[in-house]
């Protein structure tokens, strides 16, 4: 595993990349799969809280999401994809916007919809898991205010009711909610002035559209409203996993955090570990009562005494700005588990750039440091890759990049890039059994 500062780490030739493989072996029934999620790929959500907030003037969102990647239409071609990379599971969430449209009305279209892409999963040899809420919520529930409403646990709860009753029997694993740590990273990340500005702009815009005192986004978040918002979604988890268990007691349920690899230079651990309390620690103790807990990864953050450590001159960065450390998975995995204490499914873990060497030199090394992290006994569920496809990514519209494959926005044609090459090829090795060294 490379170290902090490190210079080894660069692109290597994709044919040497196909021809070799660790000898770190996963364990039998590991999962490999790929991701997406509802609003960033199916297109047109306009019942849903972000689509609105991306229409108000100002916005956050450096652009609408439109038809994102036409996936609503297109989900048969995006299994062929999955399927195409001899994988055996895929991530994907149903959309609440979609199936409750207006409070206490339920769509049996959409959730026609959902039921048929988990049975076109069974078919095709996929373990569907499903995410009951990425981010986006229903016009009228950001109406209510969110996770600030008292009434949201049992809300969010009567919905995962219904999706479950409908296809939970046909599912593998149940994602509830969706980094509801991301607000409380992003505090950490020193975003400019500007940009907070603009959140508060954008949710008093909205607000003022929406004719109501208080429209809110759980992923747009006030400062001063992060408790209560974190709040809110921790009894949502509570509630909506007791709805699933409910209906299937034997499903495994639990939530993904955004959880970075903060490591400490020199001796001095406070900034880190203070970040560590007051970002992850509380969902870190929740997690303890689920069945498994989602890790999100995708960077390695360093910190001193002073505060976080810029990357060197010269570092080969992501488009986050952080330096790309494949190493960053097994150190989030293994801390997760250390505090959490319940197995890992790696829910996400990718790499935002425009070039795609840098992807495909980064999936090995990283799945490698996995390994060894599970040979050293970090019980670890699957792993699926963000993402299948470049889609929509927030506030940042589509130019952020983290796909197996590139999506022409005008036609949504679907190219495999040479990074998807190497993932196959390693999962395919692993099912083989080759214990193929790197060359020396």
């Amino acid at each position: 595993m490379l170290g902090i500062g490190d210079r080894s780490f660069r692109p290597a030739p994709i044919s040497r990349l196909l021809g070799h493989v660790t000898d770190i072996t996963f364990p039998p029934g590991f999962l490999w799969g790929a991701a997406g999620s509802g609003h960033q790929t199916e297109g047109d959500n306009d019942n849903s809280d972000t689509w609105f907030a991306e229409q108000v003037t100002p916005t956050v969102f450096a652009e609408p999401s439109g038809p994102a990647c036409d996936s609503y239409r297109r989900w048969r071609e995006d299994l062929d994809l999955v399927a195409g990379l001899g994988l055996d599971a895929y991530r994907f969430s149903v959309e609440w916007a979609r199936v409750e449209p207006e409070e206490g009305v339920f769509s049996d279209e959409a959730l026609d919809h959902y039921e048929a892409i988990v049975d076109e999963c069974r078919a095709r040899g996929l373990v569907p898991v499903v995410t009951y809420n990425h981010f986006t919520a229903p016009h009228w529930f950001a109406k209510r205010g969110a996770w600030l409403d008292p009434e949201a646990p049992a809300l969010f709860a009567r919905y995962c009711d219904r999706v479950t009753a409908r296809f939970g029997d046909r599912i593998g694993f149940a994602v509830t909610l969706n980094e509801p740590d991301l607000p409380r990273v992003l505090s950490w990340l020193g975003l400019p002035d500007v940009v907070r500005d603009l959140e508060r702009a954008t949710l008093a815009a909205a607000s003022e559209a929406a004719g109501v005192p208080a429209y809110r986004l759980g992923n747009v978040v006030l400062p001063e409203e992060l408790a209560a918002m974190e709040d809110g979604l921790a009894a949502a988890h509570a509630a909506g996993k007791a709805a699933i268990k409910a209906r299937r007691p034997d499903l495994p349920v639990g939530f993904s955090l955004a959880l970075m690899d903060d490591v400490v230079v020199g001796d001095d651990a406070s900034v880190r570990d203070r970040k560590r309390a007051e970002v992850y620690q509380r969902w870190l103790e929740l997690a303890r009562e689920d069945d498994f807990l989602g890790v999100q990864n995708y960077e390695r953050v360093p910190y001193d005494g002073s505060g976080q450590v810029r990357p060197p001159e010269g570092a080969v960065l992501n488009q986050m700005g952080t330096e790309i450390e494949p190493g960053s998975l097994a150190g989030a995995v293994r801390y997760a588990h250390a505090v959490a204490g319940v197995p890992i499914f790696v829910t996400e873990h990718g790499l935002a750039s425009n070039d795609d060497t840098l992807r495909a030199a980064f999936i090995e090394p990283a799945l490698t440091g996995l390994g060894e992290a599970i040979a050293d006994g970090v019980p670890v569920l699957g792993y699926t890759h963000w993402t299948l496809l470049d889609n929509f990514e927030w506030i940042f519209g589509y130019a952020f990049h983290y796909g197996l494959h590139e999506v022409d926005r005008a036609t949504f044609e679907r190219r495999r890039k040479p990074s998807a090459d190497v993932y196959a090829g390693f999962v395919a090795a692993q099912r083989a059994g080759l214990t193929v060294r790197e060359p020396a």
